[in-house]
């Protein structure tokens, strides 16, 4: 057998500890990248630390796959208590690592406070993950949830809500029509906007914000009289173009007639 020199172990150890704190973020990035490679117990309490005050996106995002990689047994319970720490982005990475764990008994964990959290970050990753763990049974409770927070925040946040109400599928198409007429117009535009999106995501989002706007402005039927107007614009400028076309290309055989005669 043999023998395992536990000092160097644990020098080890304090190393890599040490260099997730480091100034450099490629430092920490890659004392991240080493912590899950290697995955061990002793480093999850600083792994679950560093989450709450990393700056930099990607070490945070190695620091999330290092936790994963620890046995969920030990890591789900320490990941739950930050959910309730004053740190914002302790919360928000909590939520994120629960995510990539997509464990489905930890459902239970989403609270509407979080749903609701004032912290446009953390809310907007509780509704990610909430859409990922939710429960089919209870879908159609979450959409009626997540509609509390349609017009809140600027364009990304408002993305982030529409991209979770389409992954959450049919069911949030009533909810939707209802919210499409409520008397706050950022409301009803950003309800139009997704269910634009949910019937064809290829749509861009900026774009459906845009026609939703118009329609909550010039009211459904204005709009849809002024898109029609449009497009019939818009087709006889085609049949316009298409005869100035054939006029000028009569032209041109005509001019070589006389051309070819002379």
């Amino acid at each position: 057998m043999v023998p395992i020199n536990t000092t160097n172990a644990t020098a080890q150890h304090t190393r890599l500890i040490n260099a997730l704190g480091a100034q450099d973020s490629s430092v920490r990035l890659q004392a991240a990248l080493t912590a899950g490679s290697n995955p061990d117990p002793v480093f999850l309490e600083t792994l679950v630390e560093r989450c709450a005050v990393e700056p930099d996106f990607f070490v945070r995002d190695m620091l999330s796959w290092a936790l994963i990689r620890l046995p969920p047994e030990i890591t789900l319970p320490r990941i739950r208590k930050e959910l309730d720490s004053e740190r914002n982005q302790a919360r928000s990475q909590a939520l994120h690592t629960l995510s990539k764990i997509n464990d489905k008994s930890t459902w239970a964990w989403i609270t509407r406070d979080m749903l609701r959290d004032a912290d446009d970050e953390v809310a907007r990753t509780a509704w990610r993950v909430a859409v990922v763990l939710v429960p089919e049974d209870e879908r159609k409770g979450l959409a009626e949830e997540l509609v509390l927070q349609l017009g809140r925040g600027n364009r990304n946040v408002q993305l982030s809500l529409s991209r979770a109400f389409v992954d959450l599928g049919e069911v949030i198409k009533p909810v939707l029509e209802k919210a499409a007429s409520h008397p706050d117009a950022d409301v009803a535009a950003h309800a139009r906007a997704t269910e634009l999106l949910r019937q064809n995501p290829e749509t861009g989002f900026d774009a459906a914000i845009e026609e939703a706007k118009r329609t909550v402005r010039l009211g459904p039927d204005r709009a849809a009289a002024a898109e029609a107007a449009a497009a019939g614009i818009r087709a006889g400028e085609t049949t316009e173009s298409a005869a100035g076309a054939e006029q000028t290309e009569s032209a041109d055989r005509t001019r070589a007639a006389e051309s070819a005669e002379s």
